[in-house]
């Protein structure tokens, strides 16, 4: 790998792997809808204009439908999930539990008909990998809070869906186009639920909360998603997939450096297990036979809201 290749690997496990972090902060003072707004938001207003400026904006548009159930299983209803999961969810819980994601995504490609051949390390991968996830909520995560673990599975869920969407019914459509609309879309449909809530906070949130909602917005979506693209450029869209074995670490550590989360035995043996099974259960998974558009398929691919 390339210096440039690697120091973009480098920032974008960060920025992919401190939401979790920032979003527990910010769900501190705001409710979370009004967090999934300000994000979204501000994300969108410094992607429109690169798309417009490379002409994505249009070409979005025009397939309106299957962007709508992307945005809907991929944003809307998982970042606030999300959200609300972390008022009860230490962050580096939460980050690890998403690291399924590619343990979902392999059901997900089952029922969109385009089922993997398995040989016997995938099968050991997905024992493996809920064996990972088992210890995690059996262990590390109390009764009180299974509600929030739920919550948890069906963003993972959403999250491995989102871009099976985009590959099955729009792999032509380019990448920052899709994330400035996407991002647009969401901030359209949470100001109306922000205000009939009644959400809006009655005072300016602490200096904290702003910068982690200008972290979530700028660093992890906008910059993120430019990134990735810019590392698949750098090193190809398969070895750039490697980015989704990272954030799990990255969300655990910065929860117990910055938030004096615990650092339990079964975080660890959790953390290892979902890892080491997502990673043999993708293992030799075949290419798919309609040539896919990489900044879609793999960016949107590595969970990094």
């Amino acid at each position: 790998m390339t210096r440039r290749g690697l120091i973009l690997f480098g920032s974008l496990g960060v920025a992919w792997g401190i939401p979790y972090l920032f979003i527990k902060i910010a769900v501190g003072e705001l409710a979370p809808e009004v967090v999934v707004l300000a994000r979204s938001a501000l994300a969108a207003v410094l992607l429109l204009p690169i798309a417009a400026f490379r002409h994505e904006i249009a070409p979005v548009l025009r397939r309106w439908r299957p962007m709508l159930v992307y945005t809907v299983v991929e944003m809307v209803i998982p970042w606030y999930l999300l959200s609300s999961a972390e008022t009860r969810l230490p962050s580096s819980t939460t980050g690890l539990l998403i690291a399924a994601v590619p343990l979902a995504g392999i059901a997900v490609a089952w029922a969109l008909g385009k089922p993997t051949q398995f040989r016997g390390w995938n099968w050991v991968g997905i024992a493996v990998g809920m064996a990972g996830v088992g210890a995690l909520v059996g262990f590390d995560v109390h009764g009180s809070n299974l509600s929030a673990v739920a919550e948890v599975a069906v963003v993972v869920v959403g999250y491995a869906l989102g871009p099976a969407v985009l590959a099955h019914w729009v792999p032509e459509l380019p990448g920052v186009g899709v994330a400035a609309v996407s991002l647009a879309a969401v901030a359209v449909i949470y100001t109306p639920v922000v205000a009939l809530r009644g959400s809006w906070p009655i005072a300016w949130p602490s200096g904290g909360v702003v910068t982690s909602i200008v972290v979530l917005a700028v660093v992890c979506s906008a910059l993120a998603f430019v990134m990735m693209i810019a590392l698949i450029g750098e090193i190809g869209p398969v070895r750039s997939t490697a980015i989704t074995y990272v954030n799990p670490a990255v969300a655990i550590f910065a929860g117990v450096l910055f938030l004096s989360e615990r650092l339990t035995i079964w975080k660890v043996l959790g953390l290892a297990l979902v890892l080491g099974g997502s990673a043999l259960a993708t293992r030799h998974r075949p290419i798919p036979a309609v040539p896919l558009d990489p900044t879609v398929d793999e960016a949107l691919a590595a969970t990094g809201r």
